[in-house]
């Protein structure tokens, strides 16, 4: 199942925000934020910071996609 984090990206367009932006507010590296950019695998403790810097919960900044059969 692949993860798609483009409900992230609108949060912050809509926040005037940048990914630098998030990155300091989250405390998360640069690393991290490639992760997401790239919709890869990143971690719990990352979900966590980025929803608490943004006042989200998890289901606001992702989804999930199925897998093609």
């Amino acid at each position: 199942m692949a993860v798609s984090y483009k409900k992230l990206w609108h949060i912050l367009v809509d926040r005037k925000m940048k990914k630098k932006d998030l990155e300091e507010a989250a405390h998360i590296s640069h690393y991290q934020m490639y992760k997401l950019a790239n919709d890869k695998d990143i971690t719990t403790d990352v979900i966590g910071a980025i929803c608490t810097a943004l006042g989200v919960e998890p289901n606001d900044i992702m989804d999930f996609i199925p897998d093609k059969k």
